[in-house]
């Protein structure tokens, strides 16, 4: 079904220029406060207030000023490897604390024996049957100390066990297990029933208040339909249970309630807020990730032990049903066990974040670039806003080489989007964008990938809001598009929606009403 999209008038003039002159100010104030490489935002609020606040700052774009209390994630840009580990700065992060100990030692265990002189001693013998008990039950106790347990564990990660990354095996274990603090395992419930189980990040922490979000995929509270029975993609509804108890289950075994801060229906991110009693680690964000490179992807299961599985990053065609803006995760070939692990990061080999996990089944994950642009809006307008077009795409870049040739000899077309699916009813469809199509540039500017796209469609909104106008507003587009029936290219006015609801792409259909029913037309 159509999502019914609610269009909101702009503020009388002579008010938001008011509002950006003060805009301003606060915002060189910002700057001043944010120059260190922990970015800083507001800190958090109750739960009512948060969300009156939020939904009058949306209507009035209104800028978040900046709190020195609160601490953010840390995005970076590429950098060289060595100097990432130079750059690394372990200050957040609490040492255990240990007390000496007054308390004599274990004794040592050693095992009994009879001496041949005394093998026929009934009385000994007996002695030593006993003492032969006593050893074993010791012996089968340390046997179950934490640090022994590694002998009988029954899956071991491919770090452990796959002599193929023996020349990382080091390298790649200190990467994980720095990314690891960062990552905690999320329960959802509706009453007494169990809803879904994901992955999360520490994103933000407020010490002062004694609270921290985590960010997590929005499949945790994803509504099911009960008729339907193990098919994922036929099971969801398209709505959210955003009344659910959530529980976040700390590494040292408590489990705390998590209150809904905000939902990213597109993106499907989720936003909780937790009370926390020491601080938590907050993970390092690589906004740079490329195809083709060696990566991790964690979990952890009910247990909270972590799962690790390596594989590479790739761009790939999506399929109908999916967002144009997801990168794909390649798992080596013997890693074959899903893992329930949406939510969950995609690291680098320095431990850095480079993308979150969407979908454990296809395997998609969303580019740490796109997490980054995302989280800046929140932090200054309490939304993740991006324009809908109506309209979903294929990048020519990521097609087979031989298409993309014929393409550029045919038809000189290089490089663009190619238009998959038309939104029924949408500007797109009424400019005369068809399916098949070819959108060289948005605005003038070149757009070779989807990636790309959407990051466009985000900084558009940078542009929007900076003008004191609202979400759900509608916002003129230029785009230049190749007619892929009449070879022909023209420039046209796309009128979008800025919204932070997820994007339906609503079928074109028509009804058999007899036989004169007007058929599928060819050619417009």
């Amino acid at each position: 079904m159509p999502r019914a999209v609610r269009i909101r008038g702009d503020e009388p003039e002579t008010e938001r220029r008011a509002k950006r002159r003060n805009v301003a100010g606060e915002e060189e104030e910002e700057e001043e406060e944010e120059e260190g490489t922990a970015l800083r935002s507001t800190s958090p609020r109750s739960s009512g207030d948060r969300v009156d606040r939020r939904r009058r700052r949306r209507r009035k774009g209104a800028v978040r000023t900046s709190h020195p209390e609160t601490l953010f994630a840390v995005f970076e840009p590429d950098k060289d490897e060595s100097q990432g580990k130079q750059d690394r700065v372990f200050d957040d992060v609490d040492e255990p604390v240990t007390e000496e100990s007054s308390d004599p030692p274990s004794p040592p265990i050693y095992e009994p024996y009879i001496p041949d002189d005394l093998v026929d001693d009934p009385d000994i013998l007996a002695a030593f049957h006993y003492a032969k008990a006593n050893y074993e039950a010791e012996k089968s106790r340390r046997a179950n100390l934490f640090t022994m347990d590694h002998y009988g564990y029954e899956a071991p990660s491919c770090l452990f066990d796959d002599h193929r990354f023996l020349p990382i095996r080091e390298r790649a274990t200190g990467a994980v297990l720095l990314a690891a603090k960062s990552v905690v395992l999320l329960s959802s419930f509706l009453g007494s029933r169990p809803l879904n189980k994901c992955c999360g990040l520490w994103f933000q922490r407020n010490d002062q208040s004694k609270t921290a979000h985590v960010l997590t995929s929005a499949h945790l509270i994803r509504e099911k339909d009960p008729s339907v029975k193990n098919h994922w993609k036929l099971q969801w509804t398209g709505k959210y249970h955003r009344g659910a108890e959530v529980n976040v289950h700390f590494l040292d075994k408590r489990v705390v309630p998590g209150q809904l801060v905000y939902l990213q229906e597109n993106y499907e991110l989720a936003l909780y807020e937790v009370e926390v009693n020491k601080p938590v680690q907050l993970p390092t964000f690589n906004d740079c990730v490329r195809s083709g490179q060696d990566v991790f992807r964690l979990g952890r299961d009910e247990n909270l032990d972590l799962k690790i599985t390596h594989g590479m990053t790739a761009y790939e065609v999506p399929s109908w049903y999916e967002r144009c803006h997801y990168m794909y995760f390649c798992r080596d070939a013997s890693s074959r066990k899903l893992l329930d692990d949406d939510g969950g990061p995609i690291i680098d080999l320095e431990g850095k974040v480079v993308g979150l996990v969407n979908n454990h089944i296809n395997e998609t994950f969303i580019p740490s670039s796109i997490l980054h642009k995302c989280f800046d809006f929140w932090r200054r307008f309490d939304c993740m806003p991006r324009l809908h077009l109506g309209m979903t795409f294929t990048s020519i870049k990521h097609l087979d080489p031989i298409s993309i040739e014929r393409m550029t000899r045919d038809h000189n077309i290089e490089s663009g989007l190619i238009v998959e699916q038309v939104s029924k009813g949408s500007h797109a469809e009424k400019i005369g964008i068809r399916e098949g199509d070819v959108i060289e540039s948005f605005n003038g500017k070149y757009i070779s990938t989807t990636i790309e796209l959407e990051q466009m469609l985000i900084d558009i909104c940078w542009e929007h809001f900076d003008q004191g106008k609202d979400l759900y507003a509608e916002k003129d587009v230029s785009v230049k598009i190749f007619d892929a029936i009449k070879h022909r290219r023209r420039t046209r006015n796309l009128t979008v929606i800025v919204s932070d609801l997820g994007e339906d792409i609503v079928k074109g259909t028509y009804p058999i009403m007899g036989k004169e029913a007007m058929p599928v037309s060819l050619y417009r």
